[in-house]
């Protein structure tokens, strides 16, 4: 019987340990953390977006980082095979808009032990607290690994899939990328993908916690368009957050990269569904309603109570004015503050503080059929170790479970 060792116990590491396990290898599991799936637990904001639901080209197109790579493992292990999977793990699923799937419970949690019942039934042994620090080479051939204090785990095959460098709370430190540079790995550059961002503006904080659903929002430098999304966005007492700004992020950290750290700005369109000539009537309706009070006390059915002051306060129009004192020249000026309210990027957060690390071992030197390294045989890679990086709604964990099955495929070979 084979022996594989399994060096990290979130999404990637479990998938690749089943794998193992159910190809008839005997398995072990060797987790840092006094727990399992740490990382899983706060994905989908609790919830646990396990995948999308599109087709495996939509969901190459939406791991700009390196999506391409993945057409092997997502064909051998697909989005379908992700649902059943954990159908058969009796965890039903459904799916949301954006052909988001998430369990039906909407518990992060019930995916988790789920994943981890299923390890203890078909007998893969799980070491807690164990921290791999290298490689095992004896010989020229690899013979497992080396664990903190010098404690080896001998195997044939060994597959890391310690996450990236993000949430460095729930464990993911690195550690994989220092494992495979001992090994002869190069590592692409680390930076933050899916990561909140930090605005010039200092009045955000008067907004942190508001929430806006169903806005447009655009990321541009200069002239250039870098980006635009709808959905969902958060303020926060630094700048902004959410789903659309954080798949925004990605090109706009490309862009700081490559261009020196030039000017960006994010415009939001509060009233997307309207067009400029029909919220303009709205506010018309609006301003017959309010008509003798004072702008400032307008916007009641237009805004969130908390964006009120702040939008008055930048609109260019006298707030002290009474409604029906306001010309069309000033009226056009708040339709263009709702359909263009800008921000300026300064830079985004620190990696340790995104969703999703880009970069990781070089794929030039892992088979996209088997995961296996170039460099060493017998050492696997899977998840976000990897320097692959898709945008939020379960495209990252769909490439975590793809590769940590096709990993675990292999190694058990």
């Amino acid at each position: 019987m084979k022996k594989v060792i399994v060096v990290g116990g979130g999404a990637a590491g479990m998938m690749a340990a089943a794998t193992a396990r159910e190809r008839g290898a005997e398995v072990t599991l060797l987790e840092k953390n006094k727990r399992l799936g740490k990382k899983m637990l706060i994905t989908g904001k609790g919830r646990c977006n396990i995948t999308n639901a599109g087709s495996i080209d939509d969901i190459i197109k939406n791991i700009p980082g390196n999506g391409r790579f993945l057409y092997s493992s997502l064909n051998r292990f697909s989005n379908r095979d992700v649902i059943d999977f954990f159908h058969r793990l009796g965890v039903e699923t459904k799916v949301e808009r954006g052909a988001r799937v998430f369990p039906q419970s909407n518990r992060a949690m019930d995916v988790v032990e789920a994943l981890k019942n299923y390890l203890e039934k078909i007998g893969v042994r799980t070491k807690y607290e164990t921290k791999v620090e290298e490689i095992h080479i004896t010989e020229g051939k690899l013979a497992g690994v080396i664990a903190h204090g010098g404690k080896t785990f001998s195997g044939e095959s060994v597959v890391i899939a310690t996450g990236g460098a993000s949430y460095p709370a729930t464990g993911s430190t690195g550690d994989g990328y220092i494992i495979a540079q001992k090994a002869g790995h190069r590592i692409t550059p680390l930076k933050p993908s899916l990561v909140p961002l930090e605005t010039l503006e200092p009045w955000v904080k008067e907004l942190q916690g508001l929430s806006l659903k169903n806005v447009k929002v655009e990321a541009t430098a200069g002239e250039k368009v870098l980006g635009y999304e709808f959905g969902e966005m958060l303020f926060t007492h630094f700048g902004i957050s959410g789903p659309v700004i954080l798949s925004l992020s990605k090109p706009i950290a490309d862009y700081f990269e490559t261009s020196g750290h030039g000017t960006v700005q994010v415009h939001i369109d509060l009233k997307p569904a309207l067009t400029i000539e029909q919220l303009d009537l709205r506010i018309q309706r609006d301003f017959q309603k309010y008509s003798r009070k004072y702008l400032s006390n307008a916007f009641f059915d237009l805004l969130p109570k908390s964006l009120i002051p702040v939008f008055v306060n930048i609109l260019p129009v006298p707030k002290e004015k009474f409604v029906h004192q306001i010309t069309r020249e000033e009226r056009n000026k708040i339709v263009k503050l709702l359909k263009n309210f800008t921000l300026t990027i300064t830079k985004t957060r620190p990696i340790a503080e995104a969703i999703v690390t880009a970069g990781g071992v070089c794929l030039k030197e892992i088979n996209p059929k088997t995961m296996e390294s170039k460099i060493v045989p017998g050492l696997y890679f899977a998840g976000e170790v990897l320097d692959i990086d898709g945008f939020t709604g379960g495209y990252n964990l769909q490439a975590a479970f793809s590769t940590g099955y096709t990993a675990g495929f292999s190694a058990a070979e």
